[in-house]
């Protein structure tokens, strides 16, 4: 993680410059992701969070081991070096067992903190800030950071045992909960330069307490409300007139940046702010797979007009096992005139849960390989991917539908390659 300390403190040096920090464990976006960042010579930060990579599988079905030697299968194609990649576990801590007594959901956390370090994770967000069965409705930040350092204890001593680098460690976390808001928005509290300061000081204190005064040097980053969210069908933006106050506060820690979750959606010009105002690690999920579900839906339009569709689309599979399991959307989606809608085109995208579900694996294969067989006619792709048509035309893109797929994430990558970038980011503030 050295390379990831480095350009953080390059950062608070005043070299401006981030990191994105791809969340999915899709194929096809961490495939994009690495060609990007081989593109543009940088590191590539990809993350796994507790509920889709844990020891019992999560929804992804992979234990943090599996997700690492998946990446690193992956990153052999992707045409950036294995070492370039960098692995960090996401909301570590009770998230998934906030029906347990706390006892167990923390007994839990602490093997899935271990498991993800012992498999190589070594970027740690240690997020113990929710209730867990027996706990009262909201916990005090005492608590909070206490359990954070159990888990960091945890961590530490996975890493001796397995030998590595140290792990990198964020605390604290944003509001409201992760993978976007269950209800509309309206607007947002910006945390307060207070609210820094007391997460700071009761982490510190319970680390110091626990003998991690060396973990605590290693504290990098920490997660704040900078007033970026988005819920079913609209997107906060950063406004930086609201968050100078925030921005200003984390220039007294030396040794600290802001990490931004929920940056989805945001535009160039708000990823650039964001990056210059010491969110230097900017997250991004849930829209990559909305490009991707974009793209996947436009190719199944151009399968349909040139009359080769199967009896049922991949567009019909994925809608039926997402009606036939809807663990992971029905606390999402509960207005039901608007749930066909929204099961597809939500910006919360609770449909990127389905994706390795078998027979969606299978027909998302079908579809690839039809149009391949096929072939996509230039004035098809021109009519639903327009801005792969443009690609195309111009000879920077291959007219192959993987391709067409990947470029679809690509695109917004490049939007936080560009924000992440000083050199770059002179045209993004306009």
């Amino acid at each position: 993680m050295k390379a990831l300390l480095d350009l953080l403190r390059e950062h608070k040096g005043g070299a401006g410059g981030g990191i994105v920090s791809a969340c999915s464990s899709h194929p096809l976006v961490i495939e994009a992701a690495l060609r990007e960042a081989a593109r543009w010579n940088q590191w590539l930060l990809i993350e796994a969070t507790s509920n889709q990579v844990n020891q019992f599988g999560g929804y992804s079905g992979m234990t943090p081991a599996a997700f690492h030697a998946y990446v690193a299968d992956i990153a052999r194609r992707g045409g950036l070096p294995q070492e370039r990649v960098l692995l960090g576990g996401d909301h570590l801590g009770p998230n998934c067992w906030q029906m347990e007594p706390a006892a167990l959901a923390m007994e839990r956390s602490e093997q899935l903190v271990a498991d993800y370090v012992r498999a190589g994770f070594r970027k740690i967000h240690l997020d113990c800030s929710m209730s867990c069965a027996d706990d009262p409705p909201a916990l005090t930040d005492a608590t909070i950071a206490a359990r954070a350092a159990r888990l960091c204890r945890a961590a530490e001593s996975a890493r001796q045992s397995a030998g590595g680098e140290p792990p990198v460690y964020v605390i604290g976390t944003e509001v409201p909960k992760p993978g976007g808001a269950a209800e509309a928005l309206e607007l947002l509290a910006v945390t307060t330069p207070t609210g820094v300061t007391t997460t700071l000081e009761a982490h510190q204190t319970a680390f110091l307490n626990n003998g991690l005064a060396d973990a605590w040097t290693r504290v990098a980053a920490m997660v704040v409300q900078p007033g970026v969210e988005f819920d079913h069908h609209k997107v906060i933006d950063y406004d930086p007139a609201k968050a100078v106050a925030l921005s200003a506060r984390i220039e007294h820690e030396s040794h600290l940046v802001y990490e931004a979750h929920s940056t989805d959606y945001q535009t160039p010009a708000a990823l650039a702010a964001l990056v210059r105002d010491h969110f230097a690690i900017l997250k991004v999920g849930p829209a990559l797979t909305f490009a991707l579900r974009e793209a996947l839906w436009a190719l199944v339009d151009i399968e349909r007009d040139l009359g080769i569709s199967p009896r049922e689309s991949l567009q019909d599979i994925v809608l039926a096992a997402m009606r036939r399991d809807p663990r992971y959307w029905k606390a999402y989606y509960t207005d039901p005139d608007s749930q066909t809608f929204d099961l597809q085109y939500s910006l919360s995208d609770r449909i990127r849960y389905y994706w390795n579900v078998p027979e969606v694996r299978s027909a998302s294969g079908t579809l690839i390989d039809n149009l391949t067989k096929r072939g996509i006619p230039l004035t098809l792709l021109s009519q639903y991917l327009p801005m792969q048509y443009a690609a195309v035309r111009q000879g920077a893109l291959v007219n192959d539908p993987r391709e067409l797929l990947v470029e679809g994430v690509a695109r917004v990558l490049r939007g936080y390659a560009d924000a992440c970038n000083p050199a770059r980011q002179v045209t993004l503030r306009g």
